[in-house]
Formats: structure tokens, sequence, C-alpha cells
């Protein structure tokens, strides 16, 4: 049987930021039911979901060099729903409060990066493939390539990087060659790690590993253009032969309306007015006229630039001269907030802003809206989207990354599509799809199918474990 390490910096259930603990959670899952033994390995945080740190069983214990320094390495393991979960504990590192942020973010990221090399000559688990994510894993494939991997433990070890968010490239001084990893400065010389006269982890994850992925087909070929690289693009296009999109899914287990024990009425595709029972409920609870025929925008979002805050800025202010409601959940950039915090005191009968994360108010809110905003600069994948159609919401958004992907904009004359979509950066444009899907959804009909093809949609994780176990074989036969 196939053996994956799943290495990350976050996982769900026992602790998630975004989008990667989602992934971190469910793809192993799914790659098990496909006969692959998938098993993840995330740092034992110190604000670890309290359930979870009971559950945790003590492997061993060892100590690691950190370039000159010999650090503790305890390893913990659990298994969730099938998946066996090893924790690294080191309280120096991890015994903090956040998960990311920190001055030393390169230091606690290149001991967890070779404690995961470490762990795997301790631990009874023959790895086949380490699958990494992100810029904090990005130094193990460095680590296999140069160091590790003529040892008996890992001579056959393949690796695959997955980018989930190119802008975060974990980008530090050249001196941590020597101080965290014990190396001289070839690696910095030769190109492989150097990044505008910095090191960064990302960039020796995309040049050492064996596969480059990513979490959509049209960001993997974003992420080659000057517009999207990130000052990456030309290492990408030389790497673009090894470069792959798999789009990522969502757990239809934990996104299901019709079980979803966090929205007001369950309801399906068959019983699709019972979708108007969770707006009616939501409008009341949020102090708004309870209006069933009155559309209500949903935005579940962090509020930054780079999902589209600004667009949304610009127009909501004429958009809510109109019969419409707006609920707006999240948290991010100080002006975004006051500017939905503005709109609700200024539009009291239409605006609920809450300015926090609520996981509960995000599924009401994605069962009760019957439109999605999520007019994004960059997408990787998006998960926004991926939920609002699961619970019939019709997406408005913009054609990038993951967002073109899976959002198929509506065609009048054969009554195809899932949603809306609009191709320019630009305010008119969200506010020229935004009117003419408010228009649609005067016509019952119309709408109706709408939601239907929504909720018909296949986003579930099954299709994408498919494809990275053929990845894994491809790499490993």
């Amino acid at each position: 049987m196939l053996k994956v390490l799943f290495a990350a910096s976050e996982a769900d259930p026992f602790i998630k930021t975004g989008g990667l603990g989602d992934v971190a959670y469910a793809l192993p899952k799914y790659l098990n039911k496909l006969e692959v033994d998938a098993r993840v390995v995330i740092p034992k945080y110190k604000n670890l979901k309290e359930e979870y740190l009971q559950k945790l069983e003590f492997v061993k214990s060892f100590n690691i060099w950190v370039g000159w320094r010999n650090q503790y390495c305890g390893i913990f393991k659990c298994k969730v729903e099938e998946v066996t979960y090893y924790l690294i504990d080191n309280e120096y590192y991890f015994g903090r409060d956040g998960l990311y942020g920190y001055y030393d973010d390169g230091e606690r990221f290149a001991f967890f990066d070779r404690a995961v090399m470490e762990m795997i000559k301790e631990i009874d688990f023959k790895v086949d493939v380490i699958h990494c994510n992100d810029w904090q894993t990005g130094m193990i494939p460095v680590l296999n390539a140069l160091q590790y991997n003529k040892g008996p433990c890992y001579s056959n070890i393949k690796t695959v990087y997955s980018i989930h968010n190119l802008l975060f490239q974990g980008t530090y001084d050249p001196k941590i060659l020597g101080e965290l990893f014990g190396w001289d400065e070839e690696q910095f010389r030769n190109g492989m790690l150097e990044f505008y006269g910095g090191v960064s982890f990302m960039k020796g994850g995309i040049n050492y590993a064996h596969k480059v992925a990513t979490v959509s087909s049209t960001y993997a070929e974003e992420i080659k253009t000057p517009f999207y690289g990130e000052r990456m693009d030309g290492l990408l296009r030389s790497r673009e032969q090894d470069l792959i999109g798999i789009l990522n899914g969502i757990d239809y287990n934990s996104y299901d309306p019709k079980e979803d024990t966090l929205i007001y009425k369950n309801y399906d595709v068959n019983t699709i007015k019972d979708k108007n029972v969770n707006k009616t409920k939501l409008q009341k609870d949020l102090n708004l006229p309870v209006r069933a025929k009155t559309p209500m925008l949903g935005i579940v979002s962090r509020l930054t630039p780079q999902k589209g805050m600004d667009l949304l800025v610009s127009i909501l202010d004429r958009v809510l001269q109109e019969d419409v409601q707006l609920a707006v959940l999240g948290t991010g950039d100080y002006g975004y907030e006051e500017h939905f915090k503005n709109l609700q005191s200024r539009y009291p009968d239409k605006v609920s802003a809450i300015i926090k994360f609520d996981n509960t108010m995000a599924h009401r809110i994605y069962a009760a809206s019957d439109i999605f905003l999520m007019p994004s600069l960059f997408e990787p994948c998006g998960l926004g989207q991926l939920i609002a159609l699961r619970y019939g919401t019709i997406p408005v958004v913009r054609e990038t990354g993951g967002l073109k992907d899976t959002v198929v904009p509506y065609n009048q004359y054969t009554g195809e599509g899932n949603g809306f979509s609009f191709d320019n950066y630009n305010a008119y444009e969200l506010e020229t799809v935004l009117n003419m899907a408010l228009n649609y959804y005067k016509d019952k009909n119309i709408w109706e199918s709408l939601v239907k093809s929504a909720m018909n949609s296949d986003n579930s994780w099954e299709k994408s474990a498919e494809i990275y176990k053929k990845l894994y074989e491809e790499l490993t036969n």
C-alpha cells in the first residue's frame, strides 16, 4: 500500500487559520478511502482543541540539531476519522498563543522541517511520498535531497510540494543556512535557494521537490505570469513540466445542507423552498426586516484587498439603493471593517456587519443567502464559492484561479451555468454582473434552475483525491 506523509503547519480539527487546515484534514481522509495510507504531521501548538489534546498518545522523544542548537523533539500521535496524525512537540517553538507571525518563524519551521525528516526513522511508518504544503514545509524537499536521501530510511522517498498561496514565501537572511541548517553558502550562491538577496523556503520547495502542485488548474497557469507569479514566475515556468494544478474540494460531510446541524432548517435539491426558511430566520436574528422575497447578499471572507474588498466598497452604496439585504461576516483590514460597520449604521434595515469569525454564523449565511459575493483579485482555489454552491447560494466571482475553474457563468440561451462571473478587476464589471444576477433573481424559474445547478455541482474531494493518488503512483513506480 502506498504510504504518504502529509506535512503541514496546521490541520483541522486540531487547529486551523485558513484553507490549508481544511485540506490537511480532508485530503488524507479521502486518500485513505482509496487505499492510500495517508498520515499527517503538524506542530503541537499550545492552543490545540482541548478534546484532541486529551487524546494524544506519546510516542517517543529525541534531540535534533537546529544549526548549533540541540533541541528537544517530542512525537505524539492521535487517530481522527481513521487518519493518523503525528504532532511534533517543542514548547520553546510552539508553546505560543498564535501559529504564525513571530520574529523567529524561520527558526521555528526550520526545526519543524528537520523534525519531520528525523521522525521518519523513529516511527513505524515507511514513507513513500512526503507531501509538503506552503512555505513552512518548503525546506523538507531540500533536506531530503541534500542530506537524507542516501540514508536507509530515505533512499526511495519522493516529495510533492503544494503551493496554496504563492504570496507567502518564507524569505529570510542568508545567514540562516549556517545558523539553522549547518550548511555553507553554496545553495545561496548557486541560486537554488537565493531569492532577491534572501533565502526562500518556498523557492527551496519548488526547486527540490519531485513534483510541484497547486490548488487549481487556472492558478497553475496564472502563477507562470508576472502578474500572479509574485516574482517566482520565471522559476515556475522553468518547472512547468513538473507543475500540476489539482482543484481543492470540500468535505461533503462537513458542508451538507441536508444534515448540517448549525443551520436553521435542513434542505436539499428536492426541498429548495426550505432554504427560504433559513433566510427569514437569519433576517430575524440579525434584526433585519423579515422579507422572504428580498434577495440577500452574503459575504463570508477575510476583509482584505486580495478578496476584492475595494471593489465592494466602490459599489455597495449604489447596490443598497435597491431592494436587497447584505450579511457580512469576517475580520481583516481596519478600514474595511469600519466601512462595513458604517454601512450597517447608515442602512440598519439592509446591512448586518458581523466583524468576527463565527463558524455557526458562517454556515447560516451560506444557507440563508441568495447570492454570494467573492470578487477576488486572485484566488488560488477558494473555498467560499464551493461551500456557497453546495448550499444553493449563487456565487458572483471574478474569473481567476479556482473561481474560474468552479463557477460556470449562467447562459440565458442554454440555461447552463451555476453562477455569475466577470473578467477584469474593476468595480464597473462587478456591479454590472451583480445587477444581472439580481435581475435574474426576479424570475422564479430561472433562479430555481440556477440553484439546482449549483447544488448539483460536484466539488467533493473524491475526484481530486483520485488525481493525487495517480500523481503519487507515477512518482513511486
